[in-house]
């Protein structure tokens, strides 16, 4: 009875640590979230409703404060990807989409702020 007890707690304990192991936000996943507003974002006009659901998703996986850094620095690298990238339209993404992001789409983002 105490070995399987053991076991159970080990066994806890290695799906705790594998947890805390894993990064929450990848760049991978926030450039496939924002792919859908490349359109808006260089040619302005009304982002898609697939644009605002990548922003939406963007704002889910941005929990901690750290997840809201690498989030920001993310999509600082995304939008630095795209010379003709409208600041200004950019900025107004997540008001468009009508979601409360707190991390700014933009080049000059100082991430580390956040």
């Amino acid at each position: 009875m105490k070995g399987a007890i053991i076991s159970v707690i080990a066994l806890i304990a290695i799906i705790v640590m594998a947890e805390q192991g894993q990064a929450a936000i990848d760049c991978k996943t926030v450039d496939a979230a924002l792919v859908p507003c490349v359109p808006y974002l260089t040619g302005g006009g009304t982002p898609t409703p697939q644009c605002c659901t990548g922003v939406s998703s963007i704002k889910t996986m941005s929990v901690t404060p750290q997840d809201k850094k690498d989030a920001c620095n993310c999509v600082k690298a995304a939008a630095n990807r795209y010379p003709n990238l409208k600041d200004d339209v950019a900025q107004a993404l997540p008001v468009k989409c009508n979601v409360q992001l707190d991390i700014p789409i933009s080049r000059t983002t100082n991430c580390d702020a956040i």
